[in-house]
């Protein structure tokens, strides 16, 4: 039995070019490649922008070569069978109209390939809208509630969004019959092809509105004042931004609300300062306190906590107070609260305590700290008279 002879790859004819080598590609290019190369080819050989002698033909060679390549199954018999394969077309099917080509047209030279009424009656979303909000230390670390007034778009209640005066109803745009869309055929060298536009008269909708609402004009929306509760989140940070999703603009044609974005801003306290889920505070003890020791009642956002200083306290030290900062965000628990120790050195002393300071002078002579011996506490306890 003989095996049958495999298909040959038949030569492109002589009087006709290959379609690979007019768009100046290999047979291995990918569709990605002959689109850039269309696209390319096209904004040099088109008739409105080359007004050359040959530039018409070319071009029309170059949307003969892509209409063929850009069809997979098309481009498949000419890798096998070449021209004859595509029958007496020669590949070439004229224009009847754009179809995939229309966006590239658009592209390239601008004109209205593709209709935008499609647009106007589809559904769309409404814009967000953005405020900021001012809240205290405090409430940010635990959180609240703020009623918050916002403007914005809304269906018209007078009209229920048709845009018609009540007791009247929009009717067909009777240029384009409702569709949005005005088609006018165009012939050109080659060929003739339906240029696609958005109703002049109506915009795209497909209807107009004769008696127009006298709220919104024919508009459909209003612009309207909103009280809205909104729940600062526990833990917010100066700065940090909240969605409140569907408070923004009025969709379209039933197109979804946009989202409310409301800026948080965290006033200073006097006290407390903050650093990440941390609250920092200061806190001054006097000479006395830091030498000899004491407990002492320190300020927290739940109260005051008792902390014990012990005698010899440096300014500078730290105390960590667990659980007693931010709340974490998204996440359970706090933070911490770090009290900073500073040692604050008397400015106006009355004539009693200038002179135990002076009784302690007199004990301490010249000696720095890091030179007295153990005893220095108990010694300073006694010129004090503790």
């Amino acid at each position: 039995m003989h095996a049958l002879p495999l298909p040959a790859v038949m030569e492109p004819m002589a009087d006709r070019k290959d379609y690979y080598e007019i768009l100046g590609l290999p047979r291995t290019a990918g569709q990605d490649d002959i689109r850039a190369a269309y696209r390319r080819l096209a904004r040099r050989y088109h008739p409105d922008v080359n007004r050359g002698p040959e530039a018409a033909e070319t071009f029309k060679e170059v949307n003969e070569a892509y209409q063929v390549l850009n069809d997979p199954s098309r481009r498949q018999t000419y890798d096998r069978l070449g021209h004859a394969g595509l029958g007496e077309t020669n590949g070439f099917e004229g224009f009847t109209g754009f179809g995939g080509l229309g966006d590239i047209f658009e592209d390239l030279f601008g004109f209205g390939m593709r209709s935008s009424a499609r647009a106007h009656r589809a559904p769309q979303r409404g814009s967000d809208l953005h405020l900021s909000i001012s809240v205290t230390f405090r409430d940010a670390v635990f959180g609240c509630s703020r009623d918050i007034e916002v403007t914005r778009l809304e269906p018209c209640d007078r009209c229920g969004g048709s845009g018609a005066e009540p007791g009247t109803t929009p009717s067909r745009c009777s240029t384009c019959g409702g569709t949005g869309e005005v088609r006018r055929m165009q012939q050109t060298i080659l060929g003739s092809f339906v240029n696609v536009t958005t109703c002049p008269t109506c915009g795209g909708r497909g209807e107009v509105v004769s008696t127009r609402c006298g709220k919104c004009v024919g508009e459909r929306q209003v612009r309207r004042e909103r009280t809205i509760q909104f729940r600062v989140p526990a833990g917010v940070d100066d700065g940090m931004r909240v969605r409140l999703s569907g408070e923004g603009d009025v969709g379209v044609n039933g197109g979804p609300a946009g989202n409310l974005y409301v800026t948080v801003q965290v006033q200073e306290d006097p006290q407390f300062r903050r650093r990440e889920s941390d609250i920092i505070l200061d806190f001054p003890i006097n000479i006395a306190q830091a030498a000899l020791g004491s407990t002492v009642a320190v300020p927290t956002l739940d109260g005051d906590e008792a902390i014990k200083i012990p005698a010899g306290t440096q300014s500078g030290r730290t105390y960590r107070l667990r659980g007693k900062g931010v709340p974490h965000l998204q996440r359970t628990g706090r933070g911490d609260q770090i009290v900073i120790l500073h040692v604050a050195t008397p400015t106006n002393l009355t004539p009693k305590q200038r002179e135990l300071f002076e009784a302690l002078a007199e004990t301490m002579g010249d000696e720095t700290i890091a030179e007295q011996e153990p005893g220095f506490i108990d010694r300073m306890k006694g010129a004090l008279g503790i």
